[in-house]
């Protein structure tokens, strides 16, 4: 009776907590609108407009799909966020795994309904059309020609040729009118570099080549998921979304999960409302497969939800204002270097308010090592270290990659067996680089952000005294030579590797977490929010969850050859990267994982109050 008394006792404290904080915002804006009096909104150029070839300006009739006002939270607001978001991982608090609504969150960290009024009503005078309002009053996006956005915000629009593609881009920082400055915090949509697959996809799989290849079962082998399968933690009655910037190819999902015995679950498919629909980019459609394929593979019966448009950040943005899915999964990065301070921070933000409904953010590392940004493009050849984002922003868990290492050892059968599986125990895992033998940067991407400093919770053996986020935080199997894991695209089976490979397999392993969680009464619903202070937690206080990869590296070498960027010289040849050593590295984080362990050991191993 005592307990149940401080559980009331704690969930008053709580819904008091909340309720107080749930009135309506005051309006910020303080006066009407003046286009003679603006302030600008600095660090809105994309770096890759000094690679590319600017071919003039854009046509002014031209139009502008999907471009977003990104509204910031007052100094309070942001400071209660901050304390909401570490409330929620501390065991100790009435907060604890408490999730906001979006429509919470909005009254709790969005701008008022007011503001957002007079925001569309400046639009819509300047002749722009008005589409989606974020559920969580912290955006709202519209479009229009070329010439109404350059009017709109003092700014000008350009065609670019950047390798072969032609984009569009702002040459200069927009401008707002001065009154919605305490209001907007960035606008995104004035370019449309789009980030780029991790995933890497050896051709046609036979399996005549003598090569091992991994097929689900034997995943759920290796990483030791299949005992939970065994007890009925499939996922069954959970949720994971993907985001993408293509159409599928339906008959590639039915396919593989035909092909592996694993059972029909068709992915639901939703198109960003009031965007352009892309339909199916080749460049983009094996991303999108290996995506929805092995996340399905781990969750085996878990509901899949597709999320795409044109642009994958404006699928990203809709899936966390929707709050589709407990779990998110993103396969797409840019370095740091060629993405904008404004949409770094708009990035974070996002994911703030993901961790604050409960959602947990899986995205890639990158595939070129410490050097993340080596061989995008003719600017990038005299980059050093960098890393990729959204990996590493403290909200999201970057997952790097590993490769097997089977040394004398035995640790495939001669054939196949049920379900094309091979495999007979778990192997020794090495830091994944195979870039000597692909000719170019592959490896596990890591290092440390320039953008984010280091949050508290990323503490332990072996993590670097920098200062910053360090990156990734766990790792997954990723060489598509030794071994690529199977994948169907575009009606036939493929090795793929990659650290895309990676974050999808953990979205499937966090969903198994939550069916876990929910099905043996140690959690009422699903939803973990940030798992980065639990896994480091777990790797101080738990046994047997991670496998420490202590052998290889992710170093590349640097050239400067076909270096181009106006204004700048190439200073940064040479050799990039870190080594895997015990504990935590920036080439595999705390390395790999022993999936029944991690769950069956969660609630005692990560759910540490914080401060211990």
């Amino acid at each position: 009776m005592f307990r149940n008394l401080l559980r009331t006792l704690a969930m008053s404290v709580f819904m008091y907590s909340l309720l107080g904080t749930l009135a309506a915002q005051p309006s910020r804006i303080r006066s009407h609108a003046d286009v003679t009096t603006r302030a600008l909104l600095q660090g809105h150029v994309h770096p890759l407009t000094r690679v590319a070839t600017d071919q003039g300006r854009l046509d002014p009739a031209t139009q502008i799909r999907a471009v977003t006002l990104v509204l910031r939270p007052s100094a309070s607001q942001q400071a209660d966020l901050e304390q909401l978001l570490a409330s929620q991982q501390d065991a100790r608090s009435p907060d604890y795994h408490h999730w906001l609504t979006p429509e919470q969150y909005a009254d709790r960290f969005g701008v008022s309904a007011s503001d957002v009024e007079q925001i569309k009503g400046w639009l819509e005078q300047q002749g722009l059309s008005v589409g989606n309002v974020a559920r969580a009053r912290n955006f709202v996006s519209f479009s229009g020609t070329a010439a109404q956005i350059e009017t709109a915000f003092n700014t000008r629009l350009d065609s670019f040729d950047l390798n072969g593609e032609v984009h569009f881009a702002n040459v200069s920082d927009p401008a707002v009118p001065a009154a919605f400055a305490p209001v907007i915090s960035s606008i995104r949509g004035l370019n449309d570099f789009r980030p780029k697959a991790r995933s890497r996809m050896m051709p046609k799989y036979t399996s005549s080549r003598g090569n091992h290849y991994l097929a689900p079962d034997d995943l759920a082998l290796i990483y030791d998921i299949k005992p939970l399968y065994d007890s009925g933690i499939d996922g069954t009655g959970q949720s994971l979304v993907v985001v993408g910037q293509t159409a599928l190819r339906m008959t590639d999902i039915s396919q593989f999960r035909s092909y592996f015995n694993l059972p029909a679950n068709t992915p639901q498919v939703t198109l960003v409302p009031n965007s352009f629909d892309p339909g199916i980019r080749r460049s983009d459609l094996s991303e999108a497969d290996l995506d929805i394929e092995i996340s399905g593979a781990v969750a085996r019966n878990a509901t899949i939800l597709y999320v795409y448009a044109d642009n994958v950040m404006d699928a990203l943005q809709y899936a966390i204002d929707q709050n589709m899915a407990p779990v998110l999964s993103m396969s797409y990065g840019s370095c740091e270097q060629e993405t904008s301070s404004s949409d770094a921070q708009t990035m974070r933000s996002w994911a703030q308010q993901a961790n604050a409904q409960g959602m947990t953010w899986f995205a890639a590392s990158g595939d070129s090592g410490g050097a993340d940004c080596y061989g995008t493009g003719p600017g990038s050849q005299g980059i050093g270290l960098a890393v990729d984002l959204p990996a590493g922003i403290p909200e999201v868990t970057g997952v790097g990659g590993t490769e097997f290492a089977e040394g004398s050892g035995t640790y495939w059968n001669a054939a196949n067996g049920t379900n094309s599986s091979s495999v007979v125990s778990y192997i020794p895992e090495v830091a994944w680089n195979d870039s000597a033998q692909d000719g170019s940067p592959s490896a596990s991407g890591g290092g440390a952000s320039i953008f984010f400093s280091k949050p508290s919770w990323q503490a332990g053996n072996g993590v670097p005294s920098d200062g910053k986020r360090d990156v990734p935080d766990v790792a997954w199997a990723a060489s598509a030579d030794h071994d690529g894991v199977l994948a169907y695209y575009n009606g036939s089976l493929s090795a793929f590797g990659g650290t895309s490979a990676g974050a999808p397999s953990f979205a499937g392993i966090a969903t198994l977490l939550n069916h876990y969680l929910v099905s043996n009464g140690l959690q009422a619903s699903a939803g973990l929010g940030n798992i980065n202070p639990g896994l480091y937690s777990m790797a101080k206080n738990a046994s047997g969850v991670f496998h420490d990869i202590v052998s290889g590296n992710n170093e590349v070498t640097v050239t400067c050859s076909g270096f181009h960027q106006r204004g700048s010289t190439c200073s940064s040849a040479g050799t990039y990267g870190f080594s895997a050593a015990p504990g935590y590295d920036q080439v595999t984080g705390w390395g790999s994982v022993d999936v029944f362990n991690l769950i069956t050991q969660w609630s005692n191993g990560s759910a540490i109050p914080s401060g211990n």
